[in-house]
């Protein structure tokens, strides 16, 4: 059974929007040595990295614009700043210190705390309609390809038939391991050299409609 959605309150992290550079990696790094699988990083993203996610994102188009794994809002920062406005963007972060964070910096966004592994039942009581693009911080590479795969086929059953799946990799092969039967097209966007480590955004559409839907 699907659990209910856990949207975190501002009050518990009243002060949190005023981080210095070195408390918020303090943060990110604890959260990192507890659950290091969903973490992947050390270090929130650059903001180069936060840039070339977002250039990926047509801001002025309709649908909303799905995040996973919001951390401490490096990438949604990126987005707002691209022009991508605040009642179209849905943050999923499964962390309980690092949703809260999130709740308090961006006021004007939808966060919903919960694993991107049940995507749909998560989306489903906010009624948002169509999904443009699905913007995705989680180490892929780094979860079980259930996991990972559970993840790709919950985006894609969200997004719509032009949508876009963004995905950002450590690692020189695709994040996405190649599953035909979901008809999925993958190409390098941008590499980022000024990351820490040096990161790759991909960009994924699909081909076909899919073979079988995901309930």
């Amino acid at each position: 059974m699907t659990k209910p959605i856990k949207v975190v309150p501002a009050a518990r992290c009243r002060r949190s929007r005023r981080l210095r550079p070195e408390q918020e990696a303090a943060l990110f790094l604890s959260r990192w040595i507890k659950s290091p699988q969903f973490i992947g990083a050390l270090a929130p993203s650059s903001r180069a990295l936060g840039r070339a996610m977002a250039r990926e994102v047509d801001a002025s188009g309709n649908g909303a614009v799905v995040e996973l794994g919001g951390g401490t809002g490096s990438i949604t920062r990126a987005l707002l700043e691209h022009g991508v406005a605040p009642g179209r963007l849905v943050v999923v972060e499964r962390d309980r210190m690092l949703a809260a964070l999130l709740r308090t910096r961006f006021p004007g966004v939808k966060v919903v705390r919960g694993d991107a592994a049940e995507l749909v039942a998560l989306l489903r009581p906010l009624a948002i309609g169509a999904v443009a693009t699905v913007v995705s911080s989680l180490p892929l590479l780094s979860l079980p390809k259930s996991a990972r795969r559970r993840i790709v086929e919950q985006s894609f059953a969200v997004l719509g038939a032009q949508g876009t799946f963004v995905q950002y990799t450590y690692g020189v092969a695709s994040p996405v391991v190649a599953a035909p039967e979901l008809g999925l097209m993958g190409e390098v966007g941008q590499r980022i050299w000024r990351n820490f480590p040096p990161a790759v955004v991909w960009r994924f559409r699909r081909l076909a409609a899919p073979a079988r839907r995901v309930a």
